[in-house]
């Protein structure tokens, strides 16, 4: 398909990557969402917690909602979706991850950038137990690689599902990882790794047999998070195996359902690998937007409802 000439024109203050993303992340408040949670036990015993908002009519649409790394259902990036869609008619299951819920799941493993498997259980638990009969997947950052993978891999994918939408999505995992432990994002560097430490932290307690106080000294970033935890925890060699196998990048020509990656050119997150132009001037489904402002899932505009919410529900009931 063409690449998408964006139309976001964010005020000037907004066009400044990092105030964009703080304030989106940080100031950003989201009211009138009535979340319900359901507990999902999951095939292998662990269990995943899915908050639900519905619309006011009953519908048989469901978006569902996939947050981004150490973030949850509750982040106003996840709400005001949920909010504009279930104002639109649409339910909305916003999905934490393994462990990001409030409770520790309980399994030695938790959540990755490719972990693909849970997600489709929970779309077979939305088209099948709730028996919805559309279904809409938004990922963000991590989420959106989540959702682009599982689009690519296309294995076991209802029939149900009608449109992908993934905002600020790292589809290159080793580049994003270099880019977020390198001097120009040293602020969300550290961030993530404090959340990481607290993560692996509470993993010991459960595991303290398979993670030793020396493995928690050595986390100095996400890549040595990934190295000595993700990949070892999820059947991976090391780190660089498990972004080479997880990047979605790999598996985007192989999509078969409608799909819109939005980033930023100026998400200081994503690597230039992260922009796939030429997939997407030669693909049948995967549209790309890529516009000149945005920050990491932010795209302010007023009136409180973000440019990227809006893109999914235009592009939602375009194919719908």
């Amino acid at each position: 398909m063409p690449i998408i000439e964006s139309n976001y024109r964010p005020p000037f203050i907004f066009r400044q990557a990092d105030i964009a993303t703080i304030y989106s992340a940080k100031v950003r408040k989201v009211e009138g969402v009535e979340q319900k949670r359901e507990r999902l036990d999951l095939e292998d015993g662990d269990f995943v917690d899915l908050d639900w908002s519905l619309s006011e009519q009953k519908s048989d649409t469901c978006i569902l909602l996939l947050h981004g790394l150490e973030g949850a259902a509750d982040r106003a990036y996840i709400r005001g979706t949920a909010k504009l869609f279930n104002q639109n008619g649409i339910d909305a299951c916003a999905m934490n991850f393994r462990s990001c819920s409030g409770e520790m799941n309980r399994s030695f493993g938790c959540y990755h950038s490719g972990k693909t498997d849970d997600v489709l259980e929970v779309l077979n638990h939305i088209t099948q137990d709730k028996a919805y009969k559309n279904v809409i997947i938004k990922g963000v950052s991590l989420g959106g690689n989540v959702a682009l993978k599982l689009a690519g891999d296309n294995i076991g994918i209802p029939s149900a599902l009608k449109a992908v939408i993934a905002v600020s999505t790292p589809c290159d995992l080793a580049g994003a990882s270099d880019k977020i432990i390198g001097p120009r994002n040293f602020v969300y560097g550290k961030n993530f790794h404090v959340h990481l430490r607290k993560k692996i932290k509470a993993k010991q307690e459960i595991f303290p047999e398979r993670i030793s106080d020396e493995m928690i000294k050595s986390i100095k970033n996400l890549r040595d998070f990934d190295e000595l935890y993700t990949s070892k925890a999820h059947g991976y060699k090391d780190a660089d195996d498990y972004y080479e196998q997880c990047s979605s990048l790999n598996v985007l020509e192989n999509i078969k359902v409608p799909t819109l990656i939005l980033n930023a050119k100026n998400d200081s997150f994503l690597s230039e690998k992260s922009y796939p132009y030429e997939i997407a001037k030669n693909h049948k489904y995967v549209y790309l937007e890529t516009p000149k402002y945005g920050g990491h899932v932010a795209f302010w505009q007023p009136g409180n409802v973000y440019y990227n919410e809006e893109r999914a529900l235009e592009f939602a009931l375009e194919h719908l």
